[in-house]
């Protein structure tokens, strides 16, 4: 039978050294093969074979008749609670990927899919001429090439897109349930 520590002041005193160092010699290959089928990690395993000694030494169970059972089992607990911590860190990980790849959040895609559903109902009311140059200017086009395209002068197409910038904000609100057609202060319709 081992002898741990002897209780001073309501504490256990660790194993004495030589004691200890035997049991290690004695329980490390079992412990160290665990933790290894656990994790599939040397360095891990080593590490954490390791911790399970020094509970062994400074916090010793009160009955030695099974050492060789409570050893494994502080074994895996370490092991689970490593495990448990690898995956948190992989989430997390992910999360910041996720974020720094541009994915966003789920209210955030359905807020963006109502709103580009609501661009797509107000160019299908507007009239062509109106619709073509939106989305021509939205692209990044010039006066004269939206001039070329709807064949008119192009000093008259920034009158013709303030008109369909206007009455396309009109059927956004009206669609969105707003009565104050106010003329886009500070709300994003996707067109500008």
């Amino acid at each position: 039978m081992v002898t741990a520590g002897v209780l001073k002041g309501g504490r256990e005193v660790p194993i004495k050294s030589a004691e200890f160092e035997a049991l290690f010699q004695s329980f490390y290959p079992l412990v160290y093969r665990r933790l290894y089928y656990l994790l599939g990690e040397r360095a891990a395993a080593e590490d954490l074979t390791q911790e399970v000694f020094l509970k062994l030494y400074y916090q010793p169970p009160r009955e030695k008749s099974n050492l060789g059972g409570w050893l494994l089992r502080v074994a895996a607990n370490l092991a689970y609670n490593y495990l448990r911590g690898e995956e948190r860190r992989r989430r997390h990980e992910e999360n910041q990927a996720r974020e720094e790849g541009g994915v966003i959040p789920l209210e955030e895609a359905v807020i963006r899919s109502q709103e580009a559903r609501l661009v797509h109902q107000c160019l299908a009311k507007l009239p062509p001429r109106d619709r073509i140059c939106l989305l021509l200017k939205n692209a990044g086009h010039t006066y004269a090439e939206i001039a070329a395209v709807i064949q008119v002068d192009k000093n008259s197409v920034g009158t013709i897109l303030a008109r369909a910038r206007r009455h396309f904000i009109a059927l956004y609100s009206e669609l969105e349930g707003r009565d104050d057609h106010v003329s886009g202060g500070g709300h994003s319709s996707g067109l500008s």
